[in-house]
């Protein structure tokens, strides 16, 4: 038989009891803590957000371009946008948090890429990562986020040793950023900015100066353009000087001490300013401190004498032209062209060297100085400085022969006597030379030289027939006379020989001759010891 199933036993619930909630919900929770944190850490330390404004944005993307200090990474550029004005491109970067102290209100930023200037290279680094943009900290210490880029990097960051020195110059000529800078051949700096006075009356140019070389700097030392080559030509023959090959491709400044005057003891300080002369010689010449103008009126033409131009003496510079002017008027029988010039005495008295003080000591003694040189025959006379470009210097020269003159203090400038230039003689000389053969009547003396010269070839044609009628009449006759004359001495020869009768007798007669002198000889003698004998006679013999 089939046993019945045991009914089910109904379950009875628990009263009083809390179930507890599952674990899966504690990985949200857990997520959403760790993503708190993170975006709080996060904001703690996040660094300023900067904008810069360049002139366009060559180089710089948006989350690549890095922002570097001393090649230390600092930020990333996260927006790049065209400025309201169109004019400018706006770059929004974000710094870290510890770059916050270089946000002041001078701080420089600019864009590093490869960049050859100065006859270096920079930025080569660049090729393969891509451009950044470098920060320089200002020093103001007040905080900002809007810059203006620079659009040409910085040449010299700060913290290099050595100080940077202002240069003042009429043209910039071949200069550029990063150029560099000599002392004695080398290379101890380099340009660091240009740019034009505010008053557009020249160039003002920032050169830097390495450490130690920086101390050579003071307050005597001239600066000048060292570009290219210096060719001299002296009795020493020919010199070429140059700084470096560098400097003749792309420039360069050298500097140095004046050589005439007394060392300075402390170096300029850093700021200092400077005069940029155009070469060596100008830059290590001896400051004039007196100048004294004058004028002089030259009989000829002025053609190839230029402002700059030398007053020389005897060999010495003293001065140079200053202008070139025209006067013209009722008063003034013809246009004259009057010249201006400085004259520097100091250049003359301190090559002095008898002893004596190194000038006049006041404007009387240096009026009478002039007037005695101008008295014994001191002129002004144009001469050729070369004959192949043409150009004239003034020379200050003595002339005894030339007509009284003298100094006209009374014009503002003096006025100094001149004379005509040797170079003018000539020309007037050649001119009237070319005017006495202009009037030579060439034609008439060429028909005159013609007919001589057909007269001559006549004359030459009968001397040939003459010399040929000589030829054929007298040269047998002369013959027959040579013959005869021949004859006629080898006769006087047979007759002149030693065994000759005719020299026999020669020989005898000069023996009568010799006796008789010898008897006149004693007859002398006897009338020297008896001239009594003349009046009395010979005495007779006592025996």
């Amino acid at each position: 038989m089939n046993e019945a199933a045991p009914a089910p036993v109904p379950l009875t619930p628990v009263i009083g009891g809390q179930r507890l909630p599952s674990v899966i919900w504690l990985v949200p929770v857990i997520a959403a803590a760790v993503g708190l944190w993170l975006v709080v850490h996060t904001w703690l330390e996040q660094g300023p957000t900067i904008r810069i404004r360049f002139a366009s944005a060559e180089g710089i993307e948006a989350g690549k371009t890095k922002i570097r200090y001393k090649e230390v990474e600092i930020g990333n550029v996260n927006a790049i946008a065209i400025s309201p004005d169109r004019k400018s491109v706006v770059v929004t970067a974000q710094l870290s948090k510890d770059a916050s102290d270089l946000l002041t209100r001078d701080s420089k930023f600019f864009v590093v890429r490869p960049r050859i200037s100065g006859g270096t290279v920079s930025g080569l680094s660049t090729l393969l990562s891509g451009a950044y943009i470098a920060i320089e900290p200002g020093s103001t210490g007040e905080a900002s986020k809007d810059f203006i880029g620079l659009e040409v990097p910085l040449v010299v960051t700060g913290g290099a040793p050595g100080r940077e020195f202002v240069l003042h110059a009429q043209e910039l000529g071949s200069l550029d950023y990063g150029t560099p800078v000599f002392y004695r051949r080398v290379n101890v700096g380099q340009v660091t900015r240009y740019s034009i006075q505010p008053d557009g009356q020249g160039i003002e140019i920032g050169v830097f100066i390495d450490a130690p070389y920086d101390r050579f700097v003071t307050t005597n030392t001239h600066f000048w353009h060292a570009s290219g080559v210096d060719i001299s030509i002296d009795a020493n023959g020919l010199r070429v000087s140059t700084e470096s090959v560098a400097s003749i491709v792309e420039g360069g400044i050298a500097f140095q001490d004046l050589p005439d005057l007394p060392p300075a003891q402390e170096p300029a300080p850093a700021a200092s300013s400077f005069m940029l002369y155009a070469d060596r010689a100008q830059a290590l010449r001896l400051p004039d401190r007196h100048r004294q103008p004058f004028s002089m009126y030259f009989p000829e033409s002025l053609r190839g004498l230029s402002i700059g131009a030398p007053v020389d003496f005897r060999g010495i510079v003293i001065g140079e032209v200053k202008s070139l002017g025209v006067e013209y008027g009722k008063g003034f029988s013809r246009i004259r062209f009057p010249v201006e010039v400085d004259v520097y005495p100091d250049r003359l008295w301190s090559r002095s060297r008898d002893g004596g003080p190194a000038g006049p000591d006041s404007e009387a003694q240096s009026r009478t100085i002039i007037d005695q040189l101008v008295a014994h025959g001191m002129r002004g006379q144009l001469r050729a400085a070369s004959l192949l470009t043409g150009q004239l210097y003034i020379a200050l020269d003595f002339f005894p022969d030339a007509v009284a003159a003298s100094v006209d203090w009374s014009r503002t400038p003096p006025i100094v006597p001149t004379l005509a230039g040797g170079l003018g003689e000539i020309q007037d000389t050649v001119g009237r030379i070319a005017k006495k053969i202009d009037r030579i009547p060439v034609e008439r003396l060429s028909e005159e030289l013609s007919q001589a010269l057909m007269s001559l070839d006549a004359m030459l044609k009968g001397s040939q027939a003459l010399i040929g009628q000589v030829d054929s009449r007298v040269a047998p006759q002369a013959t027959r006379t040579l013959a005869e004359a021949e004859k006629t001495l080898k006769e006087a020869n047979a007759v002149l020989t030693e065994r000759a009768p005719i020299e026999k007798n020669v020989q005898e007669a000069l023996k009568q001759v010799a006796q008789s002198a010898r008897a006149l000889e004693l007859l002398a003698d006897y009338l020297e010891r008896h001239p009594e004998s003349l009046i009395r006679g010979k005495p007779e013999d006592p025996r």
